[in-house]
């Protein structure tokens, strides 16, 4: 599967990347990734047909073991799905930015 490291997702980002977040609100909260959309894993499936189909939906968590078992999911029912490899922990320890509290609507 193909899977961004924190370079190309920035790059990414930076041009108005779709974003989803599939940890738990708790977690969310606590840092994700600027403008990424809450889909805890446990609602990922209600969650899909809200995602694009038109372009990639880069897909984060904490460390990048959700994200990947996600994009497989997503990639299986026709979604383009990308994980980020390393997660919001990856993000915090090269110093990108992350934002806390609820800042993006559940998708």
């Amino acid at each position: 599967m193909r899977e961004v490291d924190l370079d190309v997702f920035a790059a990414e980002l930076a041009n108005g990347a779709f974003v989803i977040d599939v940890r738990e609100p708790d977690e969310y909260r606590a840092g994700h990734v600027p403008g990424a959309r809450l889909t805890p894993l446990s609602t990922l499936g209600a969650a899909a047909d809200d995602l694009p189909g038109d372009r990639p939906v880069y897909v984060t968590c904490a460390s990048g073991n959700r994200s990947g078992r996600a994009a497989e999911h997503l990639q299986a029912i026709g979604v383009d799905a990308v994980p980020v490899a390393g997660g919001t922990a990856a993000r915090a320890r090269a110093d990108c930015p992350v934002a806390r509290g609820t800042a993006a609507e559940a998708a």
